[in-house]
């Protein structure tokens, strides 16, 4: 055997130690950005069924969830609402009292240092479940930008340090990046969801943003599964348009798309660990079947590996905790 000529990889891997000092990419509490559901009302702790870990809440338990967050190191938030009233345009989403603007208020007021991220959408606020304005059936592309633009600025006006648009309507970073610099948010950047798709994966974050659509569905804007030119085209519209980050979703899926949205653009790229990915991770643990730690790390350091700067994620209160261990 000693004439034999061949590399010897494994002594890179000989040990924790020496594997921990040549590991190429590697997940920081940092990275993490932890989606809240928030609910009108006093003392409401809902537990989503189809989430298990994951509530609703009202603003008087945001402080115990922020200090949560700011001991376990995570730094990031982005705000989902879930108003108590809905109507055909979604006026609540863009009302100065509306429960996000509420949420960002407090948040911001009780833990400054927290960065909150604002999911800018319709579908949550109206009662077609549509995330633009339904005209004769169809969603009405430039009429829903002037009611996305007015959401964005009101969120602005509340506080929120980013704005993140997931409607997937024509020109949104456009509409929103000029209506946020003529209200005098020059300086709030936009977190676009330039490649988002009409995935299955959604269904029980529709459980939990009370958010699905009452006819149709949402595949006429949001993203074919089968491609992948589309998605270069959607991310260089949106940096043409003023994003400062690019949002892929959902994650794991797409993998392949992360990566060549990253190395084509020179942007801070986000991951967007969906709802499907997180509970069906969280039923198989349930029943033993996978090392929820384990799994939970080697999914979250793959998108970092494909690309990702940042992963919005459920699992962010429980990442926090493995990489302290």
């Amino acid at each position: 055997m000693n004439d034999l000529q061949f590399k010897r990889h494994r002594r890179l891997r000989r040990t924790e130690s020496m594997r921990s000092l040549v590991r190429e990419t590697k997940l920081q509490k940092e990275d993490l950005i932890y989606p809240i559901f928030i609910v009108e009302g006093e003392n409401v702790k809902n537990a989503v069924k189809s989430m298990p870990g994951v509530h609703q809440v009202s603003l008087d338990y945001l402080s115990d969830e922020m200090s949560e967050l700011e001991q376990l190191g995570i730094r990031s938030v982005i705000v989902f609402g879930v108003p108590q009233e809905k109507d055909e345009v979604g006026s609540e989403a863009y009302h100065d009292a509306g429960i996000v603007q509420k949420a960002i208020r407090h948040i911001k007021e009780a833990h400054p240092s927290l960065t909150v991220v604002a999911d800018t959408c319709l579908c949550q606020y109206t009662d077609h479940g549509h995330c633009g304005i339904v005209r004769d059936g169809d969603i009405a592309n430039d009429e829903s930008l002037e009611l996305l633009t007015k959401t964005a600025v009101s969120q602005a006006e509340a506080g929120a340090d980013i704005i993140a648009p997931s409607n997937m309507m024509d020109g949104f970073v456009a509409a929103i990046r000029k209506g946020l610099d003529e209200a005098g948010y020059s300086q709030i950047p936009v977190m676009s969801y330039a490649v988002k798709y009409a995935s299955a994966f959604y269904g029980p974050f529709r459980d939990a943003a009370h958010s699905s659509p009452q006819f149709g569905d949402r595949r006429a804007y949001q993203m074919d599964p089968a491609n992948r030119m589309e998605a270069i085209r959607e991310a260089e519209s949106d940096v043409e348009e003023g994003a400062d980050f690019l949002i892929v979703k959902p994650a794991l899926s797409y993998l392949d798309i992360m990566r060549e949205v990253k190395d084509r653009f020179n942007l801070p790229l986000v991951a967007y660990n969906v709802s499907g990915e997180y509970s069906m991770i969280k039923a198989a643990a349930a029943n033993g079947w996978v090392n929820e730690e384990e799994i939970v790390m080697e999914k979250l350091t793959s998108m970092k590996r494909a690309g990702a700067d940042l992963i919005i994620t459920y699992f962010a209160k429980d990442a926090a905790n493995y990489l302290d261990q």
